[in-house]
């Protein structure tokens, strides 16, 4: 809903939204547009790729994942896992499918890359990394990071990762990204000598903008909450399922106990003896059945552990906003002083206690002179204020309107992707039910033959 214009000294208001649409799963990533110019930021560092220079279709996928041991930097053995990116182009000049690229990078250049992207582009719902260690897990599950089976679902949730970010409209241009599937030696240095660390703001300052702005913008209000809301109800389900998962696990094993008591009965029993041993079998296969089904259930609370985690990315983007909101703020308040200090000098009047005004009354009246000076002084640092305060609150509008865009093309995806994994789970539920169903049959059958 569209807000009134305000004052320039007062909220951050965008103007009308377009979304931007979602991501699919092959990378269809334009390196650059024939209608934009290259970015640069303040450190001189271009982060967008040439005009000239298009990214063909390319299917990206994290194909490997490897146990290795090195030093790390303090010159201490470590044990690591890395992961082998593969790009390859959907279309090569000769019609066939080649590939271009293969590096290994490991998680930490993950986070590198992230925390890169976080910092050039505020207004951006940057997608979240899989989980470093396991949470929500249900007790016959390993919480080990090296654990084969946890890899190879953070293996996936990293391919997952990459694909976001290749098919968004504003990351999937940027030329550390680029690299990132690219250069494998010296790409830590590349995304160094952005500058990113330096631009990146504390903890403490967001902090203090959180509790110090006057105005805050009531969508970002919301969304705030909304995101602490999400969290909490994911987290929450989460829990639930894994306690699901403990007490399914159980009931599946302990069915294993029919198997075992049906075979023993078969052994002392003619005419009913077959029988039995088959009524057996078919619960030794339907205890056994609940290994896959829950690992194929991690599959879904891994997706849901996904926008768990985009939660904290949403509070990201309301954590800028909070910032520039504050520091417009600052700016205005800043100028307003100045424009009462100005008007003072210039009427001889003071209408605030300051210790300008007792050292005044204490010494004496400033000569003409003196005075002009400093009004004229002051006059400079109004029209200095004015024009730094235009380009604040420009550049807040443009971060909202930016930002906005981007929470609505989030709001698309989260919506398409939770009713998809929603279905899915419950589909995979109703064919487990059946499964039961059908193995209980068949017993009835065994036993209708005795």
């Amino acid at each position: 809903m569209e807000q009134a214009p305000p004052d320039p000294e007062k909220l951050l208001q965008p103007g009308p939204l377009e979304p931007l649409g979602g991501p699919g799963a092959v990378l269809e990533a334009v390196v650059g547009e024939e209608n934009e110019g290259t970015r640069e930021d303040g450190s001189g560092v271009d982060t967008m790729t040439g005009n000239n220079f298009w990214l063909k279709k390319i299917e990206i996928s994290v194909s490997e994942a490897e146990k290795r041991t090195g030093r790390n930097a303090v010159n201490m053995q470590e044990t690591y896992t890395a992961y082998l990116i593969e790009t390859r182009s959907v279309e090569h000049a000769d019609g066939q499918s080649v590939l271009t690229d293969s590096l290994w990078r490991r998680y930490s250049e993950f986070e590198l890359l992230r925390n890169y992207l976080l910092v050039y582009y505020p207004h951006v719902v940057v997608p979240p990394l899989p989980e470093k260690r396991a949470e929500f897990v249900w007790h016959k599950l390993s919480a080990d990071n090296m654990d084969p089976d946890f890899v190879e679902r953070r293996r996936v949730g990293l391919e997952n990762f990459l694909l976001r970010v290749a098919s968004h409209p504003v990351l999937c241009r940027d030329k550390i990204f680029y690299s990132f599937l690219t250069q494998e030696g010296n790409w830590k240095e590349t995304v160094n000598e952005t500058g990113f660390q330096l631009k990146a703001d504390s903890r403490l300052k967001a902090l203090n903008a959180t509790f110090r702005v006057r105005n805050p913008d009531k969508r970002f209000t919301e969304l705030r909450h909304y995101s602490d809301e999400l969290q909490s109800v994911i987290s929450h389900l989460l829990r639930v399922r894994a306690r699901v998962a403990d007490r399914l696990y159980g009931v599946y094993k302990v069915h294993g106990n029919y198997g075992r008591v049906f075979s023993e009965w078969s052994a002392i029993e003619k005419e009913m003896g077959d029988g039995l041993q088959s009524a057996g079998h078919h619960m030794d296969v339907y205890a056994s059945s609940i290994d896959d089904i829950l690992e194929d259930e991690e599959h879904y609370a891994d997706q849901l552990k996904e926008y768990l985690f985009y939660a904290e990315a949403l509070r990201a983007v309301c954590r800028k906003h909070e910032l520039m909101q504050y520091d417009l703020e600052t700016a205005a308040q800043d100028l307003a002083a100045k424009k009462q200090q100005c008007e003072e000098l210039a009427t001889g009047t003071v209408r605030t206690f300051s210790l300008k005004g007792m050292t005044t009354k204490l010494f004496g009246q400033e000569t003409p002179e003196q005075r002009e000076a400093r009004i004229k002084v002051l006059e400079e640092q109004i029209n200095e204020g004015e024009q730094q305060l235009k380009s604040k609150n420009l550049e807040g509008r443009e971060f909202v309107k930016n930002a906005w865009a981007d929470i609505e093309r989030f709001k698309e995806q989260k919506n398409r992707d939770l009713k998809e994994a929603l279905i899915s789970y419950a589909v995979m539920q109703i064919s487990m039910c059946k499964k039961g169903i059908q193995v209980w049959t068949n017993a009835k059958e065994c036993f209708s033959k005795m």
